[in-house]
């Protein structure tokens, strides 16, 4: 502590570097020891400190039970399993009152004893601390406090948790909601999926979690919007992004695994869609002789973050600011039917485009990507060609309501002006 030290010198420079070594020896042996401890401790179920679980609370070192806090536990466990949802848990403790366990920091501040959040209770209701038990590095061991709840309540909520867990995975896998997980709104919330029946037709919505939770404050300046056009925005301007760069030829085969490979995270404003976009590159090698520069083996693949945006104005109303109406909702053509079209239209263009570019050498490729007959292939295939006008009033639900996929397929000519005739002739909406 007092010796100095000449670091201009080699000795000097050697000497402390030794002492430097030495105290970080002794540091690292520090921590082992402190772990081992710890470990030590947890194997025989003794508490060592952090953050007291709702239910019970720290008193002299050692975990007693808060008779009250216990009860509320209880109910929670027990209303899980007659729900069967944590989103409808958190709702009806909402409205029983039940709260957080507020704690107090050191600096005098409190946190929580605010309202139950999802991930708060998924929590809660796996920690294995309430039937006695304690768990270190993913071993369970048996703790010396007060167990609350009984091991048969606790091992069937854990089932029913599992359960859901696997139904939900294959519900996101068979959903038609291809930016489920990965779209969020201006101000970070996550926007889910769902839907509303109305005369017999299902309308698919992306809706932020501020609302489902009832957070007003949260709120981005999107509230709900349509699912259908905005994947079709979303997956359009992937195609477009990708083919630019030179790697259309080795796009997966299908709109859910285009997004899972490239699409990181989707955020929806006012005025744009921005695109969090990972791309898969290969790294060149450097430094190499001319052999190893040509072998393929030498190159590695490596990550591309890249950030694209999409302008798009949606159609809010001043008086309903941050909720995107469908105007097919109160025009001629019925909603279902008008989205069918658009969606018919849209990949009658995409596949005509993926002839045009060679990435398909025929409509047989495209039935056995699409898993249809080719006959269904060809028959929508004319789509592609549809007037632009035609297309317009369908965007904007203006078509005549007996307007359908049939009538559209029998009567097409190639011939915008023959379209727009034929089609005219059943209403003015052309005009």
């Amino acid at each position: 502590m007092t010796q100095s030290f000449n670091t201009r010198s080699s000795m000097g420079r050697l000497t402390l570097n030794v002492l430097l070594s030495f105290a970080q020896f002794e540091r690292e042996l520090i921590g082992e020891r402190v772990r081992d401890k710890i470990a030590a401790s947890k194997r025989k179920g003794i508490w060592v400190g952090g953050p007291v679980p709702l239910g019970y609370a720290a008193v002299d070192k050692k975990i007693v039970v808060v008779a009250a806090e216990a009860a509320a536990v209880r109910t929670i466990f027990a209303r899980y399993l007659e729900l069967g949802s944590v989103r409808l848990l958190a709702q009806d403790l909402d409205r029983r009152g039940l709260r957080s366990k507020p704690r107090r920091l050191s600096n005098g501040r409190t946190i929580g004893g605010g309202r139950f959040g999802v991930g708060a209770l998924a929590h809660l209701l796996k920690n294995r601390f309430y039937i006695g038990e304690v768990v270190y590095r993913g071993e369970v061991h048996l703790a010396e406090h007060e167990p609350i709840l009984d091991s048969t309540l606790f091992e069937a909520v854990q089932a029913k948790l599992a359960a859901q867990a696997r139904a939900r995975r294959c519900r996101l896998r068979g959903s038609p909601a291809l930016l489920s997980g990965r779209l969020f709104d201006d101000r970070g919330n996550r926007m889910s999926p769902t839907h509303a029946n109305k005369g017999g037709a299902r309308y698919r919505y992306y809706i932020s979690q501020a609302v489902l939770q009832n957070k007003p404050r949260a709120l981005g300046s999107l509230h709900r919007v349509p699912a259908a056009e905005l994947e079709a925005l979303v997956v359009a301007a992937l195609h477009n992004h990708l083919n630019a760069n030179g790697t259309g030829q080795q796009l997966p085969v299908s709109d859910r695994d285009l997004v899972e490979r490239h699409v990181q995270r989707v955020t929806l404003a006012q005025s744009e869609i921005r695109l969090r976009l990972q791309e898969i590159v290969e790294d060149a090698p450097q430094d190499l002789g001319v052999h190893e520069s040509a072998n393929n083996s030498s190159r590695r693949p490596i990550a591309s973050i890249t950030t694209i945006a999409i302008p798009w104005t949606s159609p809010v109303p001043a008086a309903v600011r941050g909720i995107i109406h469908v105007p097919a909702h109160n025009t001629p053509i019925k909603p279902g039917r008008r989205e069918a079209l658009l969606i018919a239209i849209a990949k009658a263009r995409q596949w005509m485009d993926d002839l045009a570019h060679g990435r398909v050498a025929s409509f047989g490729m495209i039935a056995h990507r699409e898993g249809k007959g080719e006959r269904h292939i060809r028959l929508l295939a004319p789509l592609a060609f549809l007037s632009p006008r035609i297309v317009s009033t369908i965007l904007d639900g203006t078509a005549p309501a007996d307007l359908t996929l049939t009538t559209l397929i029998r009567v097409l000519p190639y011939s915008w002006a023959e379209q727009e005739r034929r089609l005219g002739t059943s209403g003015s909406f052309l005009s």
